[in-house]
C-alpha cells in the first residue's frame, strides 16, 4: 500500500495505513521532481510525503 500526502494530511495518512495494514508505516519525503507531478491522495494539493508499508 502506498499513499501520497501533503503536509496537512500526513497524520491522517499514517493513521489510515496503520489501521488498514496493522504494520508500522514508512514515511519518506518526495524528491523535488516527484513533488511536481504528484497530488495528495486526500486533496488536490501537491504531495510532500509518500507513506507505505513494507
Amino acid at each position: 500500500m502506498k499513499t501520497y500526502s501533503c503536509e496537512t494530511h500526513i497524520n491522517h495518512a499514517l493513521d489510515m495505513l496503520v489501521a488498514e495494514t496493522k504494520e508500522f508505516p514508512i514515511m519518506e519525503q518526495l524528491s523535488e521532481d516527484e513533488k511536481l507531478s504528484t497530488k495528495c491522495s486526500y486533496c488536490e494539493e501537491q504531495a510532500t510525503y509518500v507513506v507505505s508499508s513494507k
